[in-house]
């Protein structure tokens, strides 16, 4: 079968390996022909050669395997084992090995689901961190009358700023160094900040301040001080996503002084949320027109990492056709 594999920081090649089969399959697990995946800012430090320990490497830290990294994944069940899983089934979510870069992958059952097939897959797997953010959004107290800010209007930071309006906040503040006022009514933005996150914050006056603060970047330890300064006394932080550094340094003293909140986790429950997420877009059907604004074919996979580490106005989900 076919796979992209990483051959040097930034370099994808086609390459040929043998296929998994069912025979391979472990209890709980499905066979699946891959239709689409879509690129997370988590799988950006690993396309510019951040090492990973890559479960088919046995915990080796590796920074190439065939299909890796990509783990967003829409597919077809042709083998499972898997009690709720059948074979022709289309499915969304997880690729739990990271490597849905590929023409066939063994994944988790419980981390798909299905989903509304008038979709196309190159939109549908939109789904999966749109199931993210609900399960994140659901961590916090309720926002409802709230002012908040999202630090980040990449494809994540755009969903948390549509389901937290949804939810309830009074006023949201999508901040990013890219101008984003042409997504800012589309994802439910009030306040379309162009700005650092820091240069935003070290502007509000005390009566400005967000209740709450999600920072939506993670790549870089700077924007948890942002926050930090930014959010309101009493206030919440969300962490979302899988930070690049294992220590996060941050000023322990205003956390305790603002009597803050500081909150984080992986998603879990990813069937419940997957399927919450196909009701939120049967509710929202605008968002699928707008969201994915990219689709690139598997074998131009490299350019839409490129693309990727590049946001610019108008880009938000890079998604890849693997039909």
């Amino acid at each position: 079968m076919w796979a992209q594999m990483l051959s040097a920081p930034g370099r994808f090649e086609t390459v040929e390996v043998p296929a998994p089969g069912a025979a391979d399959l472990a209890p709980g697990q499905v066979l699946l022909a891959t239709r689409a995946g879509a690129i997370c800012g988590s799988d950006l430090p690993n396309f510019k050669g951040a090492p990973f320990p890559h479960p088919k490497n046995q915990g080796r830290w590796v920074t190439s395997a065939p299909g890796f990294p990509m783990h967003e994944v829409v597919g077809e069940v042709i083998a499972s084992k898997h009690s709720d899983h059948d074979k022709g089934d289309l499915v969304v979510g997880w690729a739990s090995g990271f490597d849905a870069l590929a023409e066939v992958i063994i994944s988790d059952g419980e981390g798909l689901a299905g989903y509304d097939t008038d979709i196309a897959p190159s939109t549908a797997v939109m789904l999966q961190p749109l199931a993210c953010v609900l399960y994140a959004v659901d961590q916090l107290d309720d926002v409802t009358g709230k002012t908040v800010a999202v630090i980040g209007q990449g494809p994540i930071g755009l969903l948390f700023s549509h389901v937290l309006k949804s939810r309830g906040a009074r006023h949201v503040i999508g901040v990013d160094r890219v101008d984003r006022t042409d997504a800012g009514s589309i994802f439910g933005v009030d306040e379309v900040v162009t700005a650092s996150a820091n240069l935003w914050a070290g502007s509000l006056d005390a009566r400005d301040r967000p209740q709450v603060v999600v920072e939506a970047v993670g790549h870089q330890v700077t924007t948890m001080k942002n926050c930090l300064d930014a959010v309101a006394f009493g206030g919440e932080i969300y962490y979302f996503g899988i930070p690049d550094d294992q220590v996060y340094p941050f000023e322990m003293m205003s956390l305790l002084r603002k009597n803050l909140t500081l909150r984080s986790g992986a998603t879990i429950e990813r069937r419940r949320v997957l399927e919450e997420a196909s009701r939120y877009l049967a509710k929202h059907p605008e968002l699928r027109d707008v969201y994915v604004s990219d689709v690139f074919l598997a074998s131009d996979v490299e350019a839409a990492f490129i693309a990727a580490i590049a946001p610019r106005k108008g880009q938000f989900k890079i998604s890849i056709d693997m039909a």
